[in-house]
């Protein structure tokens, strides 16, 4: 791949704008925000299969934000799909958070407004799709945009190995070989995005048992917040909402069984903690994701046979 910019050969203390000179005002047309700008790391290599440019990116925790000012300067409609070999980036977009890893992948529109926060030192694989031929692989709306796809298997693990493999042995091939590769490169995203939950459901039972303990963990980090939903879970762990519910089908609970359960084991514990007295048992209720006392109140009671003041009053 062609070397566009890197900070390698910089003074540190001049590595961060130089990046944002070369590359955020002039290359991508985006802002970033760097923390750490003393010492910055980076850079960036392209290749060019056809209509396809793919680009091997390396980043240093940061936030990149793309809006209408920077959109005003692109003369192209086209999608990004990130592949993800070091670290995270959560992808903001159309109100959607992706959250892409190593073994998730994202895709959404580079022609829209979009926020990606870096999550440590990044490497990733860009593609840079038109909207135009891509779009033409699906059937009339069926087209997924701003969404992830599970690279760690299936159509999207072959989609991934096969983005990787252009990029490491791409460049001695010819224009034509190139620009072929490109179009079949847009056919197996096509066809992994298009299968999505088909493909989803072919994993074996090991397999579902393994991203099952993954979402539940990942759930209980997350009990927290009250504006946890199906949709985010499923989003936020590079699966379908209906592939979510498959998954619960291995337990004898429901997703919104379990979340309700596992709430209310935590808020039984917190009460009886000395150390927690202080907080009141809203404060608690309201902390574990409960957005109302009295259905707290009654939920708790059915399941242990007792009120929460009851207890309290142990």
């Amino acid at each position: 791949m062609n070397l566009v910019f890197s900070t390698d050969d910089l003074e540190p203390s001049k590595r961060y704008a130089a990046w944002q000179g070369a590359i955020c005002d002039v290359y991508v047309h985006v802002d970033v925000n760097a923390e750490e700008r003393s010492d910055y790391h980076g850079f960036i290599r392209e290749a060019r299969f056809g209509a396809v440019t793919m680009t091997d990116v390396l980043l240093s925790e940061q936030h990149i934000s793309r809006r209408e000012r920077h959109i005003a300067k692109l003369d192209k409609d086209c999608y990004y799909v990130e592949f993800v070999q070091q670290g995270r980036v959560n992808v903001l977009q159309a109100g959607q958070t992706l959250l892409s890893n190593p073994g998730v992948s994202a895709i959404f529109s580079a022609s829209e407004a979009y926020d990606l926060e870096c999550v440590g030192k990044v490497r990733s694989l860009y593609l840079e799709i038109p909207r135009t031929e891509f779009s033409a692989r699906f059937s009339e709306g069926r087209l997924p945009v701003v969404t992830t796809m599970a690279t760690s298997r299936g159509l999207g693990r072959i989609a991934a190995e096969f983005c990787a493999t252009l990029a490491a042995e791409g460049a001695p091939l010819d224009e034509t070989a190139r620009t072929r590769l490109g179009g079949e490169l847009m056919d197996v995203l096509a066809l992994a995005l298009d299968m999505g939950e088909r493909d989803e459901f072919s994993e074996d039972v090991s397999a579902q048992q393994a991203r099952l303990r993954s979402v539940k963990a990942w759930i209980e980090a997350h009990l927290t917040d009250a504006d946890l939903s199906l949709e985010k879970i499923a989003k936020c762990n590079g699966v379908s909402l209906r592939h979510l519910h498959y998954l619960f089908r291995l337990t004898d609970v429901s997703v919104s069984e379990w979340i309700l359960d596992r709430r209310l084991q935590r808020c039984y514990d917190v009460l009886t903690r000395p150390e927690l007295r202080s907080l009141s048992i809203t404060e608690v209720a309201y902390q574990l994701g409960f957005s109302s006392s009295s259905y707290f109140s009654t939920v708790f009671r059915r399941k242990f046979g007792h009120s929460p003041s009851d207890l309290r009053r142990r």
